[in-house]
């Protein structure tokens, strides 16, 4: 079951990193799922390292290093990815 909602978190950071990005990135969906989980698990790390991994309420400075991170990873992939299927 953590599997799943790897993949859904995934999804839903990496749609979002999408988002805040500025311009298209014309990269898979798939690719979009890969780099969300990626930026979940580095930024979940990152949350941890910094001592703010688990706090009272919604985790908000997490889920901006989740999304911070996911959006780096793709803003990275996102020209490469074009090039070679251009």
């Amino acid at each position: 079951m953590s599997f799943l909602w790897a993949i859904i978190a995934g999804l839903i950071i990496g749609l979002v990193a999408k988002l805040v990005l500025p311009g298209r990135q014309p990269i898979p969906l798939w690719l979009t799922v890969v780099l969300g989980i990626v930026g979940a698990v580095v930024g979940n790390a990152l949350a941890s390292a910094f001592g703010v991994r688990d706090t009272g309420g919604i985790d908000w400075i997490r889920h901006i290093f989740q999304v911070g991170v996911a959006a780096l990873l793709i803003s990275f992939v996102s020209p490469m990815w074009a090039r070679r299927h251009a």
